[in-house]
């Protein structure tokens, strides 16, 4: 099974694009048709209220980083703490699956296993995170 190897790439392009994409829908209602709303919401769990803010922009901010595999790492570790607290504050106390009117936390820790494997993983090979680093073909490099 070494030629699965060569497709690893392929892997960590899938995830990024999942988590990204994710994040990036998520995010982006947060940002821009109920900022004030996930502030409030932030705030009713007992939190300050600019974790609110830090919140939506880090879950629409960092879903863009994480598509173009730009500083992904960093990316996907405040994404793995944000998941980490939707967990903690939102859904836990749902259980795994939850009820129709209440989610559980399936999806969130879904989502928070991906940030958490891109920390250590990082983007790969088809990514900005690698052009950056000097990364491409043998060829050019000549």
């Amino acid at each position: 099974m070494h030629y699965l190897d060569r497709l690893q790439p392929l892997g960590l392009l899938v995830m990024r694009l999942a988590l990204g994409v994710i994040m990036v829908v998520h995010g982006y209602h947060n940002v821009f048709s109920g900022l004030h709303h996930h502030v409030d919401i932030v705030h009713s769990l007992g939190m300050p209220n600019w974790l609110g803010y830090v919140s939506a922009f880090t879950e629409f901010l960092g879903g863009l980083l994480v598509l173009a595999g730009l500083f992904t790492r960093v990316a996907a570790f405040a994404l793995a703490i944000d998941m980490f607290v939707a967990i903690w504050k939102v859904h836990w106390h749902n259980g795994l699956t939850g009820a129709v009117d209440r989610p559980g936390f399936e999806f969130p820790l879904a989502v928070f296993a991906l940030a958490f494997a891109l920390i250590f993983f990082g983007a790969g090979p088809i990514a900005f995170d690698h052009v950056l680093r000097g990364g491409g073909s043998g060829a050019a490099k000549r």
